[in-house]
């Protein structure tokens, strides 16, 4: 055979094609890392939570460890135990608590749910005041929304499930 003709023996084992595919898959993207948020005028971080019909405004900043909401202190504001428990949990969960300011805006709804709101927008507003923290709050659940609401009433019956009695005769 003559050298101008190629052989089995002399053809490429890979295309250009398949070369580029290689290559891609061995080069590693870039990890794309979030910018923290920025803090407003008065150097706070904000974040808004809801929770049924409550919707809760959080600002926090550096400070003694003050949780005001609706210009009350958080134990006046929420008597249960249990719903200061639930706002108080972001903080402790971070190691954050006694290390910040925390200023509340609530509005609407019930206690229980004023509660949820405010712990949603207190984890929110610490993700933006340290975006490190954001991976424990997930864990503990902080940063998913509950979207349960009430079932509304259906015509013909006195509320959402319940039915008024059936007589046969």
């Amino acid at each position: 055979m003559s050298q101008d003709t190629p052989t089995e023996t002399d053809a490429p084992l890979a295309t250009p094609a398949v070369d580029a595919t290689i290559d891609a898959l061995e080069t590693p993207e870039p990890v794309i890392v979030a910018e923290p948020a920025k803090p407003d005028r008065g150097g706070f971080y904000l974040g808004t939570g809801r929770r049924k019909s409550s919707v809760a405004r959080v600002r926090i900043k550096a400070g003694d460890g003050k949780f005001i909401v609706n210009n009350h202190p958080v134990e006046k504001y929420f008597n249960q135990l249990r719903d200061r428990n639930d706002v108080a949990s972001p903080l402790k969960a971070t190691n954050t608590e006694g290390k910040l300011d925390v200023h509340v805006t609530v509005h609407g709804g019930g206690y229980t749910g004023q509660a949820g709101a405010v712990l949603l927008g207190l984890s929110r507003a610490l993700k933006g005041y340290d975006p490190t923290l954001e991976q424990t709050l997930r864990d503990n659940d902080f940063l998913t929304r509950d979207a349960r609401e009430v079932e509304r009433k259906k015509y013909g019956q006195p509320g959402a499930r319940a039915r008024f009695q059936f007589s046969k005769r």
